[in-house]
């Protein structure tokens, strides 16, 4: 499943992930990213809200 575009209940609108974007200085190193870093941020926080298992984060936030 793919990431979609649109944004869901809890997760970061998208004024709020241009201003969170600012903190994340850098680039990746080594290999291609599998998911952005948006769908791993959106992820963290769903799992921390809701206190559910890494391997029940859905996987529109990429794999556990």
């Amino acid at each position: 499943m793919g990431w979609s575009a649109s944004v869901r209940r809890g997760d970061l609108t998208n004024r709020q992930w241009a201003w969170f974007q600012l903190l994340l200085t850098g680039h990746q190193v080594g290999w291609p990213p599998v998911w952005t870093r948006r769908q791993v941020i959106d992820g963290i926080r769903w799992r921390t809200r809701t206190g559910a298992p890494w391997q029940d984060v859905p996987e529109r936030y990429g794999p556990w």
